[in-house]
């Protein structure tokens, strides 16, 4: 009777133990295809690849437009604009922070002319409307007019557009 006993122990045990088995395999698998499939994701995304295959004819006529203007670069502005626009009930003061996107070595040529170009900005930002600063729609149409100020200005002197967009990294109206 003991050694039935031992027998029935040892066949329960194996049972449980190739289920505790087949479940940390199971476990590994897919914690495998996720590392593959973050790997994958990470690493294969690459842009080069995806537009040196057939049919992606779009993809390709982007990267090349990329590689004729140059890589982005972004220079800032040495100091924020801090300027009263007149409200309703009173004045209020603003402060805004920007920073210009330009391609390739058109950044030199924007630092060379940061005075010329924070008179645009701040002539554009003063002729603001307190009641269009306080809604994002009313953000965006002084970001759009201050681009096209400083593309105007910077025209003439440097003879093409070096600007290609006024960011915006810090805005506070008190």
């Amino acid at each position: 009777m003991a050694e039935e006993e031992s027998l029935e122990l040892t066949t329960e045990n194996q049972p449980k133990s190739k289920k505790k088995l087949i479940i940390f395999i199971v476990i590994g698998a897919v914690l495998l295809a996720v590392i593959a499939g973050a790997a994958m994701f990470f690493l294969g995304g690459d842009e080069e690849s995806a537009s040196t295959t057939p049919g992606t004819a779009a993809t390709s006529e982007v990267v090349e437009d990329d590689s004729t203007k140059g890589k982005a670069n972004y220079v800032g502005m040495p100091r924020p604009f801090l300027f009263n626009l007149p409200g309703v009930d009173r004045a209020r003061l603003v402060e805004i922070k920007v920073q210009l996107m330009v391609r390739g070595d058109d950044g030199q040529t924007a630092k060379m002319h940061i005075p010329l170009i924070e008179d645009a900005l701040l002539t554009t930002f003063s002729a603001a409307d307190v009641q269009k600063l306080s809604t994002q729609a009313g953000k965006d149409e002084l970001r759009q007019m201050a681009l096209l100020n400083v593309q105007n200005t910077l025209q003439p002197v440097v003879g093409r557009k070096i600007v290609e967009k006024v960011l915006f990294t810090g805005f506070v109206m008190q």
